[in-house]
């Protein structure tokens, strides 16, 4: 792809930073991809698809949610995380409360079942996790999490 600098420095730069930024975006693209493929492949995306793991991490994580809350987390629909919730919820592994802040927005919490399920699946995403990228060092990874987070953050702005 040529190149062309921006020279009044007003609008986005073109060229160098820029090529560089997309190839990254199509990189972790391209890796998405393959970690859902992995993760279809041991059970780390279910028939719910890989929402069901990040929905219980997030109620690990943080606690009891509510369906707004969750969705507003994720590029996702609230009415997309209120299926998710009811198909969890007949599984057994998440269960609706009554909110003190809200007659009519339940809270959403791990059941007993829900908490021992996610753990499972985190420790096999550890597993997983624990044999990959063994040449990078742990600085090196976690400048990746932090860029990928911050492109992340960007993209979520302009959405």
């Amino acid at each position: 792809m040529p190149s062309a600098r921006n020279r009044t420095g007003a609008g986005p730069i073109v060229g160098g930073k820029a090529e560089a930024i997309a190839e990254l975006m199509l990189e972790v693209a391209q890796c998405f991809f393959r970690i859902r493929a992995l993760g279809q492949k041991t059970g780390l995306i279910t028939s719910w698809g890989g929402g069901a793991f990040g929905f219980m991490r997030s109620l690990a994580l943080l606690g009891p949610l509510t369906v707004p809350q969750i969705a507003q987390m994720r590029p996702t629909s609230r009415q997309r995380m209120q299926r998710l919730a009811d198909e969890l919820a007949a599984e057994g592994l998440v269960q609706f409360a009554d909110n003190p802040r809200h007659r009519r927005s339940k809270l959403v919490q791990l059941t007993p079942k829900g908490a021992a399920r996610y753990r499972e699946m985190n420790a096999r995403l550890l597993a997983i996790a624990s044999t990959m990228g063994v040449a990078l060092s742990g600085a090196d990874i976690r400048k990746a999490t932090q860029l990928v987070r911050q492109l992340s953050e960007d993209v979520k702005a302009r959405s």
